[in-house]
């Protein structure tokens, strides 16, 4: 009897952004959706393009394309929004990425993940964790806490606020 080996190790989302594939650690998603009517914020800068209500609860949303300096695309189909969860001065902030397209979830080994400094043109490398080898490819995985600098958390906190502020002056 041949035994198959477990793929264990770390689960990460793995999709795609300009026919590159990246991942995100599982733990930090906490939903997965199609395109819908993201609400413009003024004055806020272009990767942030604003804020969805989500069940009563104000998301602001990053095009990843725009944060990682890429073209713009317009939206299809197969482009994705994934909502993140992550600790920022001391506050879960729930923000929602968009990406050209999901793939699926991946267990990595450890031993399959390359940690040494990856340089990429189209990624900054601080927010790069590691490189994984996968069957058919590598995947680039992402920090979320990372993608964002601190002045940018502190956009993106102001917009959801001012999109929760927009959204109950609409429903008065």
């Amino acid at each position: 009897m041949t035994r198959r080996k477990l793929n264990t190790g770390p689960r990460y989302l793995n999709f795609v952004l300009d026919e590159e594939s990246y991942g995100i650690a599982i733990l930090r998603v906490k939903e997965l959706m199609g395109m819908t009517t993201i609400t413009p914020i003024p004055q806020t800068p272009a990767f942030i393009r604003g804020f969805i209500n989500l069940r009563g609860q104000i998301i602001p949303i990053i095009d990843l394309r725009l944060k990682f300096s890429l073209e713009f695309r317009e939206y299809t189909k197969r482009t994705s929004i994934i909502v993140v969860e992550v600790l920022f001065a001391g506050e879960m902030l729930m923000m929602g990425l968009v990406v050209d397209s999901i793939r699926d979830v991946v267990s990595v080994p450890d031993d399959q993940i390359n940690r040494i400094p990856y340089i990429n043109a189209k990624v900054q490398s601080e927010y790069i964790t590691g490189v994984a080898k996968l069957e058919n490819g590598v995947m680039i995985i992402l920090d979320v806490v990372k993608i964002l600098n601190q002045d940018e958390f502190v956009q993106l906190k102001g917009a959801g606020e001012a999109g929760s502020f927009q959204n109950k002056g609409e429903q008065s």
